[in-house]
């Protein structure tokens, strides 16, 4: 979400989550105050309201949160997170495609 909008406030974030299951306003906060703490995720505590903003890019930190599950909940393995990954939420035609792509580009790496 801060990705997307940018720079917000904890209201902000709370209004931007998804309201399919309720969350409240102070699990929100906690969320952030975590993040902060784990240096995901800045606070710009200079306004009355706390602005709250991503430290990295998306991808960066997509890449650091895969990092750590394959590591803690797979143990190191890619294999398991992939096949429980397939299990749990089957892929599209065309995302299977794009594995594939991305299987044989990475097997022409090792190759070499």
């Amino acid at each position: 979400m801060l990705w997307r909008r940018g720079p917000s406030n904890v209201r902000d974030v709370h209004e931007s989550v998804d309201h399919a299951r309720p969350v409240g306003y102070t699990t929100v906060l906690k969320l952030l105050q975590i993040m902060v703490e784990k240096g995901l995720v800045r606070r710009d505590a200079s306004k009355r309201s706390h602005v709250y903003a991503a430290v990295a890019s998306q991808g960066v930190t997509q890449r650091r949160m895969v990092r750590d599950l394959v590591r803690r909940a797979f143990g190191g393995s890619t294999l398991g997170l992939v096949l429980h990954a397939l299990e749990s939420a089957p892929a599209t035609a065309p995302e299977l495609d794009q594995i594939r792509r991305l299987l044989d580009e990475k097997k022409g790496e090792s190759d070499t």
